[in-house]
């Protein structure tokens, strides 16, 4: 008999529960990278470091077309921010082919 169906899971930590949701994007200063050539109505990625109340900046990335209230943004803490850039860096995301 497997054990699959009983074994716990890890716990998991969320430490933007409290900003899930409440992070105030209006004032938001959206950047991406400059590129000389690049389309000025093309799709690219914008990120936007975004202060909060409970003292820490988080990091909110979303997709160039599509920026309405409703459109998805990921947010990230400083600290997966950092792991973000360093695994980009060192070709984690590359696509494999």
């Amino acid at each position: 008999m497997s054990d699959e169906g009983t074994r716990a899971s890890a716990p998991i930590y969320d430490d933007k529960a409290h900003v899930r949701g409440k992070l105030d994007l209006t004032e938001a200063e959206w950047q991406r990278a400059a590129e000389p050539d690049a389309d000025p109505d093309g799709e690219y990625v914008e990120i936007a470091f975004v202060p909060h109340t409970d003292g820490k900046t988080y990091i909110a990335m979303r997709n160039s077309k599509h920026t309405g209230p409703d459109d998805t943004v990921l947010v990230f803490t400083e600290s997966e921010w950092d792991a973000f850039v360093a695994g980009a860096k060192a070709g984690e995301f590359d696509e494999p082919w």
